[in-house]
């Protein structure tokens, strides 16, 4: 590999990220045509169903795609699916170098595709960036390798670790600038989930307000329905894009629900909670590869100590407030040796507020 074919394969990694949160249940994928060091075509997938990121690059690139490299950041898929094989096309585009980022983990496409264009004579590189190319498909690794959704917690909290006072009033812990990044993550995000307890103690909208972009699917995981009907996810076009978790099975009680646009998702029941492996198990067929996991804190603690998140936010706010709640709920743990270890992955500021990103040591994802 050269340093021209990573700054290729840079600027499909840049195409790609435009898809991000739009493409589930398929990955986000860029790519980028060169012919004699000329980019001639440039393309990424930008929604399930339509073309993938490599046929818009072709049209693009037209006749000159004859004889050009191509990089891509996933390999080609070679399989009918919604869409023809992209094998298919850079073969018959008479493609003549083809540098993709990572193997597609999907067991249809994984290593097919490569081999296929190999047979045609094409020459084949796979690995370039590679860690950059899992890190952007990252829920799309997962829910094909595990069925599950990848599942980001984000908490915003005091310096002395409380997200709300004792109280429980908790707007607002971060700053300005913190609250337009989670909005941001919202619109990256397939759905956002919170408990009950936060739709009653906040009643919030969980859509995306402070920056340019769509709002995500909710899900309210509510064991007994005490949602009440007229709170914000319930109210006039929001209520279509909400999904509320529960192990109520009377249909009546669904109809209420229903009735407002929402979809109610029966789950089963574990420890006299909705299971959470049950929930993202449903949401994975569902087509959801990506949550933002953004409270209550008995929720949160539960999916921590089952081992169902993935990735972690942590906002640090310049300010003490005592006594207060904790961002997890984990009833049971005495001593620091039965602490859950995480792995602090990166540190940095938004605005006055600390920003930490750590990942539990012990992993939900594949690696």
């Amino acid at each position: 590999m050269t340093s021209n074919d990573t700054r290729y394969m840079r600027r499909a990694l840049t195409l790609a990220r435009k898809g991000i949160g739009r493409t589930a249940p398929n990955p986000a994928v860029g790519c980028v045509i060169v012919r004699e060091g000329r980019v001639v075509g440039e393309g990424w997938h930008q929604k399930a169903g339509t073309p993938h990121a490599e046929i818009h690059a072709l049209a693009q690139a037209g006749e000159q795609a004859n004889g050009a490299d191509l990089y891509v950041t996933l390999e080609p898929c070679s399989h009918y699916g919604k869409t023809p094989p992209c094998s298919e096309a850079l073969i018959r585009a008479g493609v003549r170098r083809v540098v993709a980022g990572m193997v597609d983990p999907f067991a249809e496409v994984s290593g097919k595709g490569l081999a296929q264009l190999r047979r045609a004579g094409i020459e084949v590189a796979v690995g370039l960036l590679e860690t950059e190319c899992r890190e952007l498909n990252k829920g799309f690794v997962k829910y094909v390798k595990c069925g599950l959704p990848y599942v980001i917690y984000k908490s915003a909290m005091t310096l002395d670790g409380n997200i709300a006072t004792v109280t429980g009033n908790s707007r607002w812990v971060s700053s300005e600038k913190s609250r337009r990044f989670v909005h941001h993550l919202r619109d990256v995000c397939d759905a956002v989930m919170v408990g009950v307890d936060t739709i009653l103690m906040d009643n919030p909208q969980l859509t995306v307000r402070h920056v340019r972009g769509r709002s995500p699917l909710r899900v309210i995981v509510d064991t007994h329905l005490r949602t009440p009907e007229s709170v914000n996810v319930l109210t006039g076009p929001l209520a279509k894009k909400t999904i509320i978790a529960t192990c109520e099975t009377n249909p009546r009680v669904h109809r209420r629900y229903e009735l407002q646009g929402a979809t109610v998702m029966v789950c089963d029941e574990f420890d006299g909670r909705v299971s959470m492996e049950d929930l993202l198990r449903k949401l994975a067929r569902f087509g959801i590869q990506t949550i933002l996991l953004e409270g209550g804190s008995r929720l949160a603690g539960d999916m921590l100590r089952n081992h169902l998140i993935d990735e972690c936010i942590f906002f640090y706010a310049p300010k003490v407030v005592g006594n207060g709640f904790a961002p997890f709920n984990l009833p049971g743990i005495e001593t620091m040796d039965s602490a859950i270890r995480m792995e602090i992955k990166q540190v940095g500021m938004s605005g006055p507020d600390v920003v930490v990103h750590a990942r539990p040591e012990v992993p939900c994802s594949p690696d």
